[in-house]
């Protein structure tokens, strides 16, 4: 039970990486755009969880995580922070590329 949370972590990004190959989504090959878009996500969400642990609001089973502390919050909870927007953004993506006429924004 200790890797619980970083199993369900690795089935999110398994389940969603053929949209990157199949669908040719280009996620991680546009790097710098996936960079800028975790950035204000992991930012706000880090900061609320550490508020939230401070204030005794939050806490995380050790049972279910790795141990592996970075100040107050569980390195699984940072993943969680990085993993759970990649693959939101890969089926947006995968929607994109399925539709083809649904203009987010980088089109030239």
């Amino acid at each position: 039970m200790r890797l619980v949370y970083l199993a369900v972590l690795a089935g999110c990004l398994l389940g969603t990486a053929p949209l990157e190959v199949v669908l040719a989504t280009r996620v991680y090959a546009r790097w710098r755009r996936l960079l800028l878009t975790l950035l204000p996500v992991v930012a706000v969400f880090v900061t609320w969880d550490l508020l939230a642990i401070r204030a005794g609001h939050w806490d995380f089973d050790p049972e279910q995580t790795t141990g592996v502390l970075l100040g107050a919050l569980p390195l699984d909870e940072l993943l969680f922070f990085l993993v759970i927007p990649v693959c939101a953004v890969l089926t947006l993506e995968a929607v994109r590329s399925v539709k083809r006429h649904w203009p987010v924004g980088d089109e030239p």
